[in-house]
């Protein structure tokens, strides 16, 4: 029989084990912050794993003692730990901003997890930067970041590339909301994507495939959406006007009300241009929905448009010679839809699970039906003859994301990713017959692809060492199976003191893979065919880096150098019989890009926030064997010349102030001279080096109405970024924003 005392103790542990403890996470401003992932832990064991809802909240399971302890990982912020020095139901957990050395990130390892522990290079913008910018599309925020370097061709809309570390244009996967948004092969135009409540951007240098499979050969860029948190629902509205015929407006409609929470907004964006045929206008709409089944299971809807049509004035003012008119009527548009639906199920215990499913539809059309610049077909000038090209791409299909924390220094994480890429790619154009007679030539690619994708990670972080081991099965029809490993590692080599805050050194290795593009494997049709290659391989980025990071006063400062080198492998070329010119894309070429980047980020108070880089690249053309003096082929491209369009010296400065009343922000971007080609036959073989300034800045008038200004080239040089196309001059916006409702 049991006494009392017994009974009691058995009732109190029955008790303990089933007590819940409600955690809310408020940021610094006491706002609620959500997809924070929440741990419990005891004695270094997770004993529960959960996200923050919308409002904020996790519930976490588990015997609450006096060894009990809590782990916050929001991202953006600095990470959290702390003592339950008491048995409680709730806590209310305020947090703090990060120091330059803890930020939190989440593309780095796909789950959060404090920067300094991942061995990677990570530049993040949160909401409260990207509003004070406000930047009109993603490769104006970029510009500004430590290691990128924009190549737009012209003006607003035009197509905007991105180089990093050497790497080609194609080489970085871009993700929006849990969609990659790559063209298949890579492709994508940086120029026209808005990023209007956008919650975050994270910018991640560095062979990254063993993670997020092909086109992660050099960066991942990635984007979320905002979601509404306020029990009241909040509308955010503004518009503001400039020089060139700007105008724009937006506006935002947010909350939360019991398990649901939604964000729906909208925005047009319209401007002349300065000079002839540099039209644009982009409007975009989207949605960010979720609803919480109870505190373990969540479900979440977003959705993206955007419609942009864009003048093309062409190659035309080749480094301030004008040795062409501008194109006048030479028009593109885009129409991108994508959409995703995630189901998040925290549990049992330590585990996490996310299934999404997601699609990406894009549609473009380039079109120039006047021969303003000339076209005679007889005497073989086609430099502005008539043509209508299209493309239609879409990705669709199903991931699946487990993560088990077992301890608090040890977490495992893997995953399953299924793909249709389906693409139509058509071509109409002037040409000659057989005879010299003018004729409408056409050509049509179409390719298929289902792509299966099963990756792994390991990531301990225990006492001053930090190890990080990846690796991916990836199987594509185009370059069949590929096995893509990484591993990274961290030391903090010296603890430090108040002015020494702590020496941390940094090696990883990987290896990133990059899928054909649909014209490479599945050849052209039509008047110029080109066979398709069934054997083709992946191309291939061997990425190895290196580095130390000094952190000083406090970890308010931080100054890191890292030296990368790229070899890239089995690059694609095509190859052509000279009678016919008909051939097909071959693996063959070779190239190599290394170089060292050196940061500085320095936050001296709470809200003043600086960075600044400065990038030295080296790039060399290792093996280029179609491509000799004994061939047609632009010496630029020989075996032993460097790579188009990367510039050897290249930094950026970004200083953003946050205060109560008024903030203001400094952007500025230089780039070395770099070799380029005019693809004419003018002989121009560089692009001239630049310099570029923004400021920004706005004030509160209430607490819900606010004024601001922002101004782009303020310096007002004129410069070019791909030769023949001349960037816009000093431009303007101001306006107004007005918050109605919420909290």
């Amino acid at each position: 029989m049991r006494t009392p005392h017994v009974i009691a103790i058995v009732l109190l542990l029955a008790t303990a084990s089933a007590a819940e403890l409600r955690v809310k996470v408020l940021d610094p401003q006491l706002a609620a912050v959500a997809g924070a992932e929440v741990v419990l832990l005891q004695q270094d064991r997770s004993v529960d794993v959960e996200v923050t809802s919308a409002q904020g909240i996790a519930l976490l399971r588990g015997a609450l003692n006096s060894e009990s302890r809590i782990r916050i990982l929001a991202p953006g912020f600095a990470p959290q730990e702390l003592a339950l020095p008491r048995a409680q139901a709730e806590l209310t957990v305020n947090l703090h901003l990060a120091t330059t050395s803890e930020t939190v990130v989440v593309t780095a390892t796909r789950t959060p997890a404090p920067e300094e522990e991942t061995g990677t290079s990570v530049s993040i913008l949160d909401y409260g930067q990207l509003t004070l910018m406000k930047p009109v599309s993603a490769g104006e925020a970029l510009r500004f970041l430590p290691g990128a370097v924009v190549d737009t061709a012209g003006q607003r809309g035009g197509l905007a590339s991105l180089f990093v570390r050497g790497g080609d244009s194609r080489y970085n996967k871009v993700i929006v909301d849990g969609v990659t948004v790559n063209d298949p092969g890579g492709t994508f135009d940086f120029g026209v994507v808005p990023l209007q409540e956008a919650e975050r951007l994270e910018f991640l240098r560095g062979a990254q495939s063993t993670l997020y499979g092909s086109d992660a050969m050099t960066s991942v860029v990635e984007v979320w959406t905002r979601s509404g948190s306020t029990p009241l629902p909040e509308l955010h509205l503004g518009a503001d006007g400039g020089n060139f015929g700007t105008a724009d407006g937006y506006a935002a409609l947010a909350g939360a009300h019991g398990p649901f929470d939604y964000n729906l907004f909208g925005n047009q964006f319209n401007t002349n241009g300065e000079g002839v045929n540099n039209q644009y206008s982009n409007s975009s709409e989207g949605a960010n929905l979720g609803w919480a089944f109870n505190d373990r299971t969540s479900l979440r809807f977003r959705v993206r448009h955007l419609n942009s049509g864009t003048g093309v004035s062409g190659e035309w003012n080749f480094n301030g010679q004008a040795l062409l008119p501008p194109d006048i009527d030479q028009r593109a548009h885009q129409n991108n839809l994508l959409a995703s639906t995630e189901l998040l199920i925290s549990g049992p215990s330590q585990w996490q699970h996310r299934f999404t499913g997601f699609e990406y539809n894009t549609r473009r059309l380039n079109l120039d039906n006047t021969p303003d610049r000339g076209c005679d077909p007889i005497n073989f000038n086609f430099l502005d003859c008539y043509f209508l090209n299209t493309a239609h791409s879409n990705r669709a299909g199903l991931s699946y994301q487990a993560d088990y924390t077992s301890r608090a220094w040890a977490q495992t994480t893997f995953g399953y990713n299924l793909e249709d890429e389906n693409g139509n790619f058509d071509s109409a154009f002037l040409t000659l017959d057989a005879s010299g007679n003018p004729v409408i030539g056409q050509q049509f690619t179409h390719g298929l692809r289902l792509n299966h994708d099963f990756f792994g990670q390991q990531k301990i972080a225990r006492g001053p060492l930090s190890l990080i081991a990846g690796l991916r099965y990836a199987h594509n029809p185009s370059f069949g199976n590929r096995v893509v490993p990484r591993i990274a590692a961290t030391l903090q080599a010296l603890r430090g003191n108040d002015r020494f805050s702590g020496t941390r050194l940094r090696f990883s290795y990987a290896t990133g893979i990059k899928e054909p593009r649909f014209e490479e494997s599945f050849g052209i049709s039509g008047i110029f065919p080109t066979n398709p290659n069934p054997n083709l391989r992946a191309e291939e980025n061997r990425s190895f880096e290196g580095g130390i990071e000094q952190n000083l006063a406090g970890g308010r400062y931080s100054l890191s150098a890292v030296y990368f080198r790229n070899l890239f492998r089995d690059q694609i070329e095509f190859e052509s019989t000279p009678s016919t010119f008909i051939g097909q894309y071959i693996n063959i070429n070779r190239s190599l890009a290394h170089g060292a980047e050196i940061n500085l980020e320095a936050r001296p108070t709470r809200r003043l926030d600086v960075r600044t880089g400065y990038t030295y690249t080296s790039t060399r053309i290792e093996e280029a064997p179609l491509c000799t003096q004994q061939t047609f082929c632009d010496p630029m491209f020989f075996a032993g010349q460097p790579l188009l369009r990367r510039p050897k010296h290249s930094g950026s400065l970004l200083l953003n102030y946050l205060g109560n009343r008024w903030g203001g922000n400094l952007g500025a971007s230089f780039v070395g001279r770099r070799p380029d080609s005019d693809f004419l036959g003018f002989g121009i073989n560089h692009a001239a080096g630049y310099a570029r300034v923004d400021l920004g800045g706005w004030y509160a008038l209430t607490s819900r109405i606010s004024a601001y200004i922002n101004m782009e080239n303020a310096l007002n040089r004129r410069y070019e970024e791909v030769v023949g196309y001349p960037a816009l001059g000093a431009n303007f916006r101001a306006g107004m924003r007005f918050r109605i409702g919420g909290e």
